[in-house]
Formats: structure tokens, C-alpha cells, sequence
């Protein structure tokens, strides 16, 4: 028998807040899960999985229901590295104190 793993809560919680906020966009528009589903090209249990926060939900189902509701460019900031401080902070520490000026080759015909 394999081991189980499970998402971390803190995962899970932000998967059922993002589908609770795509179902609250789709009812604020006035559109059916049907609707929504078949713009998106994908099926009603699977829009409505998604909204009920299921993580098995490819998160291509995700951006195109996103998108079937207008809502695609609110992924922009999504891990964007501009708002990665700590990425940021790391990648600066490891850069070296001064650089090299690099050598040039005694035979100019060196490739």
C-alpha cells in the first residue's frame, strides 16, 4: 500500500477561496455553471469541482474559466518575480562581492 500525501491546510485553504472568488465572479455576471463550462471548453462537474475547491483540478481548467469570465489578466501578479523579496534576497547574497575583469588572450587569432 503506497503513502497518501496531502496538501498542506494552508493549500487547501487558498484552493477553496479561489474557487469560492470564481463562483462568486460567475454569479455576479449572471451566468449559469453551464455557460461558463462550455466557454471554457471543459465539463460542468469539472467547473463545479473547481468551485467547490477540489485540488484535483488541472489549473489549465482554472485560466480558461478565468478567462470564460473575463478574469485571466488578475494572474498577472500571480509568482510574478518582481514581488519575490525573499527570491530576490537570496539571489543577492549570492552574487559575489566583486567581480573579475575577464583575461583577454595572448593570440589574437585565439578562438
Amino acid at each position: 500500500m503506497g503513502i497518501k500525501r496531502t496538501l498542506p491546510i494552508q493549500a487547501v485553504e487558498r484552493i477553496k477561496e479561489l474557487g469560492h472568488r470564481v463562483r462568486l465572479a460567475r454569479t455576479r455576471r449572471g451566468l449559469s455553471i453551464a455557460e461558463v463550462a462550455d466557454k471554457a471548453g471543459i465539463n460542468r462537474n469539472t467547473l463545479n469541482a473547481l468551485e467547490l475547491g477540489k485540488h484535483g483540478v488541472a489549473l489549465g481548467a482554472y485560466v480558461t474559466v478565468l478567462w470564460a469570465l473575463g478574469l485571466d489578466k488578475t494572474l498577472d501578479g500571480v509568482a510574478h518575480p518582481d514581488a519575490d523579496t525573499h527570491g530576490k534576497t537570496l539571489e543577492a547574497s549570492r552574487r559575489p562581492a566583486r567581480v573579475r575583469k575577464s583575461q583577454k588572450s595572448k593570440n589574437e587569432y585565439d578562438f
